[in-house]
């Protein structure tokens, strides 16, 4: 009798055992994999992207395989981490940012790293005392404008509305890209409570609001529209591989805010030795010193040279209102837009 009922013990314990094979329990007992899958937006892994010269040297350096996913622009990136039916099957995530830096940190999806190379990153880009989102470039949003095209350029956020610029703006959608995230919060830092009025305003100016700014942009640069929501260092890619001035970031009154591009280890990971390496690899002089002209933007270490080509690349006063968490849902920024193709 007491034989039997250790064997029905022994079998109660191997199907609970069973039972917690798809759990957290069994991803966290499972053997570390010798590749790290990392999650990031379109441009990163783009043929002009930063993705493989890190991957290459990072594999030559520690032996360690890199697999990049893309998960469309950012704000598909973040949307894809806080799925609740499934843990992300990823251990390091690339190309979360500052206005999604409350969201992403209150997920409890990453975990607090500790980085021999985190002292030299810039002291005012670390915003995240938790050490779980770590900085790896910044720039600031700016409108570019087509020298070209015969449009007067305009020169703050209420000149857009202009009629002249009907149909002439191309922006990025603030659901799924962080420039046009970082757009709708520029907004409603200069105009409060007024920004839906703002976007009513504007919506006549826009020709196309697409899902990704790669996709704006292209479109900007085959002539569609004279004006795209980019970055103030956008004309350093024109002035390295072509050479051209022609396209210039437009500083405009009401300041220009920062973007921080964040990234960060997985708790859920199983190779978190692994990807804590591959943070400090990305923060390191050596692999920042691909960013300038691969992501076009700022390298968060202070010890990276920046090239030749950043002569052309703008540095203005930041906003001066404050850019505070969106409470609502990005979508009422779109709607206000129903009708832009």
């Amino acid at each position: 009798m007491m034989r039997t009922k250790q064997f029905i013990a022994i079998i109660f314990v191997c199907g609970a055992l069973t039972m917690m094979s798809g759990s957290g329990w069994a991803q966290a007992n499972q053997p570390a994999s010798p590749e790290l899958t990392v999650w990031t937006y379109d441009s990163f892994i783009s043929e002009w992207g930063p993705a493989a010269q890190i991957a290459e040297l990072f594999t030559k350096i520690y032996g360690i395989k890199v697999h990049f996913v893309s998960k469309g622009d950012g704000g598909a990136l973040l949307s894809a981490l806080l799925e609740a039916t499934k843990t992300p099957n990823a251990d390091v995530v690339i190309g979360l940012d500052n206005n999604q830096l409350e969201k992403a940190l209150s997920s409890g999806l990453f975990a607090p790293l500790q980085l021999k190379n985190s002292g030299q990153i810039q002291k005012n880009l670390l915003i995240d005392p938790s050490n779980r989102l770590i900085p790896f470039d910044y720039g600031q949003f700016a409108f570019i404008w087509d020298s070209w095209s015969g449009i007067e350029p305009p020169t703050s956020l209420a000149d857009l509305t202009n009629p002249k610029y009907r149909k002439k703006i191309i922006i990025m959608d603030p659901r799924t890209s962080t420039p046009g995230l970082g757009f709708l919060a520029w907004t409603e830092a200069v105009y409060g409570n007024g920004w839906k009025d703002y976007w009513k305003h504007l919506a006549p100016s826009i020709l196309a609001m697409t899902p990704s700014w790669d996709t704006g942009y292209g479109l900007f640069t085959k002539g569609e529209a004279p004006l795209v929501l980019s970055y103030s260092t956008s004309p350093a890619y024109h002035k390295a591989y072509e050479n051209t001035e022609r396209y210039k970031s437009l500083q405009f009154k009401e300041g220009h805010p920062v973007q921080i591009e964040l990234a960060g280890v997985l708790a859920s990971s199983r190779n978190r030795e692994s990807a804590q390496k591959f943070i400090d690899f990305l923060i390191s002089s050596e692999c920042q010193s691909f960013l300038p002209e691969t992501q076009w933007m700022f390298p968060v270490n202070g010890a990276t040279k920046l090239p030749p080509s950043f002569s052309v690349a703008g540095r203005y006063p930041t906003l001066s209102g404050k850019i505070h968490d969106l409470d609502h849902d990005p979508s009422e920024a779109a709607n206000l837009l129903v009708g832009t193709p």
